[in-house]
């Protein structure tokens, strides 16, 4: 039972650990922007999905938010939010809002001129559209074309190091047990062990003890009534 509940904690975590990466971990996709929007936006700023207010302006409890469109290679639309992170989570400083909504109006632009342009454009979050979540724009970078590849080199650095970081932390917990928790147990365990051989000992020698006493009750029994058989 506790094997099992060992593996739903630790698949549970890992899950939420997977979850929690994927979220807030940079990714990269190449499309073609074809507008921007501003809507207002009645989820309280710092909620889950919601971001956050412009820097250095107050959090309301609405707010306006900015939006860009963009069209995938394989023509399918995606929508990115375009707030400002601030000093806050996910640590990405984004201070630049207005900004990107202007080099992304200049890319729309320039497209309207008859130019092929294709963009990466760096985000954090999910798009679900049911809960009307969008991905939050982080920069925008010009490409070659959408069959442009990206190599996710943050990821990987961090994830390697994360590993490390968690393997290394693994050690020296192990290393701490093997030390100080392990010759403790062992000792626990080997005390244990004498108390039931002692007391296994003592358990032998008295049911040797009620066997003697039995035989010599027996003896006293045939030598005062003599031995009886059956017919």
């Amino acid at each position: 039972m506790f094997k099992v509940i060992k593996f739903l904690f630790l698949s549970i975590l890992a899950i939420v650990s997977i979850a929690f990466l994927h979220y807030n971990l940079p990714d990269r996709d190449i499309v073609r922007i074809v507008g921007t929007f501003e809507i207002r936006d009645d989820k309280p700023a710092g909620t889950f999905g919601a971001g956050l207010p412009d820097a250095g302006s107050k959090k309301f409890p609405n707010r306006d938010v900015r939006y860009i469109t963009t069209k995938r290679p394989n023509g399918k639309p995606m929508v990115y939010s375009n707030q400002d992170t601030g000093w806050g989570w996910p640590p990405y400083f984004k201070f630049d809002t207005s900004n990107l909504t202007a080099d992304a109006q200049d890319l729309i632009l320039r497209y309207q001129a008859n130019e092929e342009i294709w963009v990466a454009v760096k985000h954090y979050g999910w798009r679900v559209e049911m809960f009307s979540l969008y991905p939050n724009a982080v920069s925008l970078r010009e490409v070659e074309g959408p069959d442009t590849k990206l190599f996710p080199l943050f990821n990987v650095v961090f994830l390697i190091l994360l590993a490390s970081l968690i393997l290394f932390i693994w050690w020296r917990v192990h290393n701490w047990k093997t030390k100080n928790v392990d010759p403790i147990t062992d000792k626990i365990g080997d005390e244990l062990e004498d108390v039931a051989k002692t007391v296994s000992g003592h358990a032998d020698a008295a049911g040797d003890k009620l066997s003697e006493g039995g035989s010599a009750i027996g003896r006293l029994w045939r030598k005062l009534f003599g031995t009886t058989k059956s017919k």
